[in-house]
């Protein structure tokens, strides 16, 4: 498992499996976000699987599978709910933590929280280069100054 931080209370992850719920715990996380659509992935690692090792273990789940390629609002909105849910960190997973990275990504620029520089920059030290998203990141700022 390949756990790499954007902030403080919001990481990702490639694709995890019942056997890491423990140390997803352990890290401290509250909540695990599924990104990734059951029909990438073979039947011992689909969504109800790994909710029952989750909540078992005493997180929450969250099912928004995002379909690369096809992100949409309502997918955004899942997330954004999802996170401001929890009192504590979230650990998002898909298939190799950049769909996880690119929601994120779009919520924080949407709401303002963040520049497009310090967005890219978080992006970029956990090791996905969304260099290429910079005009939708500062679109969105610029409508969140202007409203």
């Amino acid at each position: 498992m390949d756990i790499k931080r954007l902030s403080p209370d919001y990481a990702v992850s490639p694709q995890i499996g019942p056997e890491d719920v423990a140390a997803i715990k352990a890290a401290g996380f509250c909540t695990v976000i599924c990104n990734r659509p059951d029909p990438e992935i073979p039947p011992d690692l689909h969504a109800e699987i790994l909710r029952g090792a989750v909540e078992a273990a005493g997180l929450a789940f969250v099912e928004n599978p995002v379909v690369g390629g096809m992100l949409s609002f309502d997918n955004l909105s899942a997330q954004e709910n999802a996170m401001a849910a929890v009192d504590g960190p979230v650990l998002a997973y898909c298939a190799s933590g950049n769909r996880s990275a690119i929601v994120w990504s779009l919520i924080k620029a949407q709401s303002g929280e963040m520049s497009p520089d310090e967005i890219l920059g978080a992006t970029r030290n956990a090791g996905y280069d969304h260099a290429g998203m910079r005009g939708q990141l500062e679109a969105m700022a610029k409508s969140v100054k202007d409203a």
